[in-house]
């Protein structure tokens, strides 16, 4: 079955950098599209950003525009998250998920990604 593994999260001052990164293993990478997702303390999770199979589509929420850059590489069946800028508000714990796709130039809706990771930390002081 899929398994992801996310990696990359920790502690960082405002105006820091961190890069994410999460291995998908059990079935074939460049089958799936691609997410990034965060919850913050008492709130619900939403989608960070997104990578359709064949990396054509991306998406990013309006708060990231700019400072996060998601990419994959489908030769080591990894999906990153770089993000520059950092602010306070980024802090929450960050998912990569995994979405099965027939359309290589394609991106799922948020809520149907099937496959989620552990999650891992980034906490942004001021």
């Amino acid at each position: 079955q899929v398994q992801l593994v996310e990696s990359g999260g920790g502690l960082v001052q405002a105006g820091g950098s961190l890069r994410l990164s999460c291995v998908l293993s059990g079935r074939t990478f460049s089958t799936y599209a691609m997410a990034w997702f965060r919850q913050a303390p008492g709130k619900e999770r939403d989608v960070v950003a997104a990578i359709s199979r064949n990396s054509g589509t991306t998406y990013y929420r309006d708060s990231v525009k700019g400072r996060f850059t998601i990419s994959r590489d489908n030769a080591k069946n990894t999906v990153s998250l770089q993000m520059n800028s950092l602010k306070p508000e980024d802090t929450a714990v960050y998912y990569c998920a995994a979405r099965f796709s027939t359309v290589s130039n394609y991106l799922p809706p948020q809520t149907s990604y099937a496959y989620w990771g552990q999650g891992t930390q980034v906490t942004v002081s001021s």
